[in-house]
């Protein structure tokens, strides 16, 4: 891939001249140690910038480099502005904030995307009805060398295949870093993240506040330097990330599975052992069961939790299954369910209660119904306890859903002002 070289005078062509305009695009790209590569990424980028035949400016965010990437950027045409706080999003995030135009272009200052083409990406804002632009990898071209084969054939298709999975998506390449979208989109999107994750939260985002998104395929390029990328640990705050945002698989889904398989285990065992052929299932299981179904409950009711503060704080798209739980688990109902399943255990152990009397207190082997009633009686602790945390949780939901209704209205507090 070939370079074209400017003087200085064309460098700063496609930023406007006049005092107080607004460019057209804002190209930022994040800076960690590149002054190898930064300065061809400046140029390339005002050359795509010419290409779309409006005005723009190129942002370089220094991340604390510790060599002479800064005075290449700016030599380059570039604006430079500092993050001395290191991250990704956080790089991103400062430059974002700096930028003045009306379309944003992303990505990396490593060579590995060719910013002579973010017309290509610009156009489909402009005539293509998206908010937001994806430069797919996967849809485009890998080079040789460019991407590690554990990343394009296990670590990229299984990132991105959960985060469609888990938001209902059909990106193709969730974290390619070259994107563009209009200052209306990312002020929309309300990212927060500080690390790696901020390419998954731009995409997740993106979904939540409904924007029009859409992909054009790129050529992804090897990149000059050394990578920023830690596989297992950036991998792992991506799934994390995914993982905090999606309640319904992080508790529901496992927490409901246990709770069936805690609960069917210990009716199957109440008769007494259930031979297997190989091997008896006996009194070590039921115990074993019992623990499996409060715990599995507990993470359930964790879900919940979870739905609810992601509710407050606007972190996720509304759930069904968990709204329709939260919404119908009053205080006043969670009460009742949990005294009527406590009241179910409390039953039981009043039958081995009266067997055991029945017997002039003779040795007692009822185990396996003990701990099916303690099953019960914690179980229905939980949800009475839980049933006011809800509400503690609701209280903020209410708080924040009047906050939002202000905001939209434009009225304040009555009898506001100054005395």
């Amino acid at each position: 891939m070939t370079s074209q070289r400017y003087t200085a005078d064309e460098r700063v062509a496609a930023i406007p001249t006049h005092c107080g305009d607004e460019p057209d695009i804002s190209v930022v790209m994040p800076c960690l140690n590149e002054e190898r590569s930064v300065g061809i990424c400046v140029e390339r980028a005002l050359e795509g910038i010419r290409r779309t035949n409006l005005t723009g400016e190129v942002i370089v965010c220094d991340n604390g480099s510790t060599d002479d990437s800064v005075a290449v950027a700016a030599a380059a045409g570039a604006r430079v502005v500092r993050q001395p706080e290191r991250g990704y999003g956080n790089a991103y995030r400062r430059g974002f904030e700096a930028a003045r135009g009306r379309y944003v272009v992303m990505g990396d200052s490593d060579l590995s995307y060719d910013f002579s083409q973010l017309h290509r990406l610009v156009e489909s804002l402009q005539t293509g009805g998206y908010d937001y632009v994806l430069g797919s990898r996967f849809a485009g071209e890998i080079l040789p060398g460019a991407m590690p084969w554990s990343h394009r054939y296990i670590g990229n298709p299984v990132l991105t295949g959960i985060l469609n999975r888990f938001f209902n998506l059909k990106t193709s390449d969730a974290h390619s870093g070259m994107r563009a979208f209009t200052r209306e989109a990312y002020e929309r999107m309300g990212c927060r993240t500080k690390g790696m994750e901020f390419a998954s939260e731009i995409v997740i985002n993106a979904a939540k506040a409904g924007l029009n998104v859409g992909e054009v395929p790129i050529t992804y390029h090897p990149r000059i330097g050394e990578s920023k990328l830690r596989s297992i640990r950036d991998g792992w705050r991506h799934l994390r990330f995914m993982l905090l945002l999606c309640p319904k698989y992080l508790f529901v889904i496992p927490g409901i599975a246990m709770l069936l398989l805690g609960v069917l285990g210990q009716v199957a065992l109440l008769p007494g052992p259930l031979p297997l052929g190989f091997h008896a299932l006996d009194m070590h299981f039921s115990a074993l069961f019992a623990l499996l179904s409060i715990v599995g409950y507990q993470v359930v009711l964790f879900g919940v939790f979870a739905n609810t503060y992601a509710r407050t704080h606007r972190l996720d798209r509304p759930n069904r299954l968990l709204d329709w739980i939260e919404r119908d688990l009053t205080l006043e109902y969670g009460l009742v369910l949990g005294l009527g399943l406590f009241l179910v255990g409390l039953t039981i152990d009043s039958v081995i209660l009266a067997r055991w009397l029945a017997s002039d207190l003779g040795p007692l082997n009822e185990m396996r119904p003990a701990l099916l009633a303690m099953t019960f009686i914690v179980i229905g602790l939980q949800t009475a306890f839980a049933s006011f945390f809800l509400g503690v949780l609701r209280m903020g939901v209410a708080d924040s859903e009047a906050r939002m209704a202000t905001r939209s209205t434009g009225s304040g507090p009555v009898g506001g002002g100054d005395a």
